[in-house]
């Protein structure tokens, strides 16, 4: 169970200058200022920005909102259309073994319908997806069957498993209710349930009550997932099942269901909503974060003293794959493959439908269009590119509205430590533009790109080899001098001579001499006690240590096994051996060992970190109990909330009385150092109300939580100029408008696929007719594997890809996915997926 801390006293608080500095004002983003606020509707939020009362409307709008404004509205935004959104079905599978009868602690049972897998796994035909994409969201999105985005590069592979299981866009009611009934008929024979689970009529009952599924529906979504929650409870309904519809908004659904203990049984289904999260070129990190429980996004949380649902299978594979730890390309996609197809098989999340989603910014307001994840919408980049006209004075604010039907911008804690700290959309839109991670994926290509840190690609080395068991051993031997931090002695080690092997090593440095928020360099320290601190916090060295947190353990403990040690060298480069192979790409191979700065999902200075795990396992002046992670029984850290930020304020004046210094950076600071990182922080927290110090192109200067107000400024004293961005992501993108495939093809003759093929120059959309430059490709999958063939240009603007008919005679009759793929260098691909039809 998580742990009850003792409180500590108060202590006087210090004041101190806030230090100035500044770089430049050619440095940082382009605007000066980017003003957030919140509307309660989304017709009003995207009526403001056509009439210049917002700039930027930062919200994927749906396809029943976009279609409904008229042209001439249009020809006011810059729009940018983006397949960013998902809905999938979430289950509560306790206790997810037969009897299938859960009992809570008031010692009532309940019979759920939903611990029996195939139940489950039917409701992928119970429901029609294309019905729900026509209907609700007006066809601005497609039926989706995985969490991998159809159409996005990398994607079909895992798509195609669907197809082959037989699920179809309009799904097969009689199917699923036949497949239902056999179930719980088959469930009714067990021994536990024989005249306790009967069949009265035309519902279920269990002990002579209905047996139910507890559905939550998202009332806050009213033209999306409201009425698809809806749709889905009255198909279960006709499968005899009854549905509870517990329509809630975000704010319960979201305690209820991922901070919650499923044991309590207060919930067995839930509408969920889904970002993207970034432009990929990979998709590991779906199957880890939305089918394997040890990532903490499946029922339980991989939260101590909870329920959780486990698949030990799943897990291995996943947490494998996307910490490279396999041989070849082959062997990812095998276990990526098999891993997909157990998450399907299981059932525990099930996906509906991807959403187009509409992101519209004023023309006459906003210069020109900004950068933009192509498969994700807006992101940071979007606000550090944006350009605005200036106001009469020539500061350019950039006024930007989020949208929340319950008018908040603030839904949960700002947790810069925790698994559950800011992963809702609210906080993300503001926070992501405050911090400055180690590297980032790119928004226009999705490659790997140094940010913080940058290395030389010529450091960067890979060797690997297969033992006589067959296990994957490095070849690349650690220094002795290389270092590790060992949680149970609180101290630095050297790995000593001959000690250990890794598969890759990478030599960094930092990008230019950055700063914190507060004006502090960031340094090595910064490093040395990020590293300590995950080490810390996901190991139990003993049943009572205070350091140590369950969820952030199952998540961060595969990637932290996977470290082989750190050499911080003496001109400021930091070596670093760690088992991580990408075949693939190399380039990600150097991003996996760059070393970095977060604990968690945000940075920030290290003695800002401290204070707040002092918080947790000391405990606080205003008496509050602190976790790092949701407990109905605590309080989770929260950056920005003004009790929390007095008790950050009352540590770091004790640290500072007390001359303290963290166990991991003894013998590597004075107290003189620390305590000038205290009073930099404190002066921050006093001039500013809130302990967000990250490192970012921007930084919150104003923020109030009753009006749903923030403001970001500029960071002029960040290390790249306002055109370097826009520089770097200029690239020319191809865009398939169609693909022709005859309606029937003979396998006895050529069959030419044709595809019309466009070009824009990122990130603007004025498109031309593709020219020779553009490569194309069509990979034709059958049961034997899957087959490539090129084509070439015929004209500008289409190409052809021709399959011979000896690759075809082979084939039996039938329906074949094909996927044409086009680009021209290392931008993103663009894909689109289609069917033969072979007679």
């Amino acid at each position: 169970m998580r742990k009850l801390f003792k409180v500590a006293a108060i202590v006087a608080l210090v004041a101190v200058m806030v230090p100035v500095f500044a770089q430049g004002k050619d440095y940082g983003p382009i605007v000066d200022k980017v003003i957030f606020d919140v509307r309660m509707d989304q017709t009003i939020g995207v009526k403001d920005t056509v009439a210049g009362k917002t700039d930027l409307f930062a919200w994927g709008l749906g396809g029943d909102t976009f279609f409904d404004l008229p042209q001439a509205d249009r020809d006011k935004l810059w729009i940018y259309a983006v397949p960013s959104g998902s809905w999938s079905y979430c289950m509560n599978p306790i206790p997810n073994k037969a009897p299938y009868v859960w009992k809570t602690e008031s010692g009532e049972e309940f019979f759920n319908p939903l611990a029996i897998r195939e139940i489950r796994f039917a409701l992928n035909w119970l429901m029609n997806r294309k019905k729900i994409v026509d209907e609700i969201l007006r066809g601005a999105g497609e039926p989706a069957f995985t969490a991998m985005t159809p159409g996005q590069p990398g994607t079909y592979k895992y798509n195609v498993i669907a197809a082959k299981m037989g699920m179809t866009a309009t799904g097969d009611e009689k199917r699923a209710i036949a497949d239902i009934t056999a179930a719980m008929e088959k469930a009714a024979q067990l021994p536990e349930n024989q005249g306790k689970l009967v069949k009265s009529g035309q519902f279920w009952t269990y002990n002579g009550k209905p047996v139910v599924v507890k559905l939550i529906i998202r009332v806050d979504d009213p033209k999306g997932r409201l009425p698809a929650g809806r749709y889905m409870a009255d198909q279960i309904e006709k499968a005899g099942i009854k549905v509870e519809r517990l329509e809630y908004d975000r704010s319960k659904a979201v305690k209820m269901v991922y901070s919650g203990d499923p044991a309590k049984y207060e919930w067995t289904m839930y509408t969920e909503g889904w970002g993207a999260g970034a432009t990929r070129a990979w998709w590991d990190i779906s199957i880890s974060q939305m089918y394997a429980p040890w990532y903490g996004y499946m029922a339980g949380g991989a939260t101590e003293g909870y329920w959780n649902y486990e698949n030990k299978e799943l897990d291995e594979l996943s947490q494998k794959s996307i910490n490279g730890q396999f041989l070849t390309e082959k062997e990812y996609w095998d276990m990526n493959l098999k891993a997909m197809e157990i998450g399907l098989k299981e059932a525990v999340r099930i996906w509906v439908c991807t959403q187009n989603q509409y992101y519209v910014a004023n023309k006459n307001r906003v210069v020109n269009r900004f950068a933009y994840g192509l498969g994700d919408g807006l992101n940071e980049w979007s606000y550090i590119t944006a350009d605005v006209k200036p106001e009469k004075d020539g500061t350019k604010i950039l006024r930007a509205t989020q949208f929340s039907a319950r008018g908040s911008l603030f839904m949960s804690a700002w947790d810069p430590i925790g698994t559950d700290g800011f992963t809702d959309t609210y906080s993300r839109a503001i926070a992501d533009n405050v911090r400055m991670l180690s590297s980032f994926e790119a928004p226009n290509s999705a490659l790997d790109t140094p940010y913080l840190f940058t290395w030389d690609p010529k450091s960067v080395k890979t060797q690997i080899a297969r033992n006589a068991k067959g296990d994957i051993e490095g070849q690349i031997v650690v220094p002795a001098n290389a270092v590790k931090y060992d949680s149970k002695t609180k101290t630095w080690k050297d790995v000593g001579p001959n000690a250990q092997k890794a598969f890759s090593t990478g030599t960094y440095r930092f990008a230019g001499k950055a700063k914190w928020h507060n004006g502090r360099d960031v340094s090595a320290i910064d490093v040395m006690y990020a590293m300590a601190f995950v080490k810390d916090w996901a190991t139990k060295d003993s049943e009572d240590d205070l350091l140590y947190e369950e969820a952030y353990s199952s998540q961060v403990t595969p990637g932290l096994e996977t470290f082989r040690g750190i050499v911080f060298n003496k001109d400021g480069t930091f070596t670093t051996y760690f088992d991580y192979n990408w075949p693939m790409d190399p380039n990600r191979v150097t991003a996996s060992g760059t070393p970095g700065l977060s604990v968690g999902p945000m940075p920030l200075p290290w003695d800002v970190y401290e204070a707040l795990a002092l918080l947790v396992t000391e405990g606080a002046a205003s008496g509050t109990v602190y976790s790092i992670s949701p407990d109905p029984s605590m309080t989770e850290i929260d950056i920005i909330n003004p009790t929390c930020v007095a008790d950050i304020k009352a540590k770091l004046n004790e640290m500072i009385s007390k001359k303290y210094i963290p166990a991991s950076l003894k013998g590597k600071i004075t107290a003189d150092d620390a305590a000038k990182a205290y009073k930099a922080s404190l002066d921050f927290i006093n001039k500013y109300g809130h302990a967000f110090i990250s490192n970012g192109p921007f930084m919150i200067t104003k923020i109030d939580t009753k009006a749903n107000f923030v403001e970001l400024s500029a960071n002029r004293n960040w290390i790249f100029k306002k055109d370097y961005w826009p520089k770097v992501f200029a690239t020319t993108i191809t865009n398939i408008d169609q693909v022709i495939v005859p309606a029937t093809a003979g396998r006895n003759a050529d069959v030419t696929v044709t595809a019309k093929v466009s070009t824009f120059v990122y990130p603007s959309d004025k498109m031309n007719p593709a020219g020779n430059n553009v490569k194309i490709s069509l990979t034709l999958i059958t049961p034997a594997g899957e087959k490539v063939f090129t084509g070439k240009m015929t004209k500008a603007g289409e190409f052809a890809v021709v399959i011979p008919a000896k690759e075809l005679a082979a084939l039996k009759a039938g329906a074949y996915t094909i996927v044409v793929e086009t680009k021209i260098a290392n931008e993103a691909p663009s894909v689109k997926v289609d069917t033969l039809n072979l007679n």
